[in-house]
C-alpha cells in the first residue's frame, strides 16, 4: 500500500451530479470494451498556471529534527503573481501540441477557437493516420472557455467529436491527476528569475517522458 493524497475539489457533487458521472464512466467503460482502441484515439487537454515561484509543499519542508529540538518555523506566503498559463493537449504515445498564453491574453472562446485550431494542425502532423481517418476524439473539462456556444459551433463545423466529461471529476483528467502534478511537483519551492525561465523548465520537465508513461497513465 502507499499513502495517496485526496486530490481538493470545491464541490460536493449533487445528486443529479452524481448520477451524471455515474452515467458517463458506465458509458466510456462500455466504450473501452467494445473498441479496444478507444483510448488510443483520445486527445485529452487542459490548461494550468505555473509561477516563477510556487510555494514548496508540506513534505518538502519537512526537517530532521529530535525530540528536544524547537519545532521549525515557516513565514507565510503565497504564490508568485508572475505567472503563465499553459494549455497542453496529449494523447496515449505523447504530447500532441501546447502552448503558453500570451500575457495580458485571456483564455475565451475566440482564443480557446484558435488553440483547437492549431491543434488540429498538429494532429495533422504529428498523427497523421488519426487525422486521415477522422476517428481521433477531443476530451476537455467542463471550463467556461470549453463550453461556449461559438467553441461548439467550431467542433461541430471541423466534426470533431468530443468525450463527456462530468462536473468535478479531476481523476477521470489525465492532465490533472499525472501531467500538472508531476510538473508542479518538480516547481515547487524553487525560484526563477523571469517567466521565460519557468516557461522552459517546465517544458524540460515534460520532454523526457516516454510512450509508456502516457500509456501508463491513460
Amino acid at each position: 500500500m502507499r499513502r495517496i493524497a485526496a486530490k481538493f475539489v470545491p464541490h460536493l457533487l449533487n445528486n443529479d451530479q452524481r448520477d451524471h458521472r455515474v452515467q458517463v464512466c458506465t458509458e466510456l467503460q462500455e466504450a473501452v470494451t467494445h473498441d479496444p482502441n478507444f483510448l488510443s484515439r483520445v486527445i485529452t487537454g487542459d490548461e494550468s498556471w505555473v509561477y516563477d515561484y510556487d510555494l514548496e509543499t508540506k513534505q518538502q519542508s519537512t526537517q530532521w529534527k529530535t525530540p528536544s529540538s524547537p519545532r521549525p518555523k515557516k513565514a507565510r506566503q503565497i504564490c508568485s503573481n508572475i505567472k503563465s498559463m499553459l494549455i497542453i493537449f496529449l494523447d496515449i504515445r505523447g504530447i500532441v501540441h501546447k502552448e503558453f498564453v500570451p500575457p495580458g491574453h485571456t483564455v475565451n472562446g475566440k482564443f480557446y477557437c484558435e488553440v483547437l485550431r492549431r491543434l488540429r494542425e498538429n494532429v495533422r502532423h504529428k498523427r497523421p493516420e488519426m487525422w486521415k481517418n477522422r476517428n481521433w476524439l477531443l476530451h476537455h473539462d467542463n471550463a467556461p472557455a470549453h463550453t461556449l456556444l461559438v467553441v461548439r459551433e467550431f467542433l461541430t463545423k471541423n466534426n470533431v467529436t468530443t468525450v463527456p466529461h462530468p462536473a468535478y471529476s479531476p481523476d477521470l483528467a489525465p492532465c490533472d491527476f499525472y501531467v500538472f502534478p508531476k510538473m508542479k511537483l518538480w516547481l515547487k519551492g524553487r525560484h526563477f528569475a523571469s517567466i521565460e525561465e519557468v516557461q522552459a523548465e517546465s517544458q524540460q520537465i515534460l520532454n523526457p517522458l516516454t510512450p509508456a508513461d502516457f500509456n501508463d497513465y491513460f
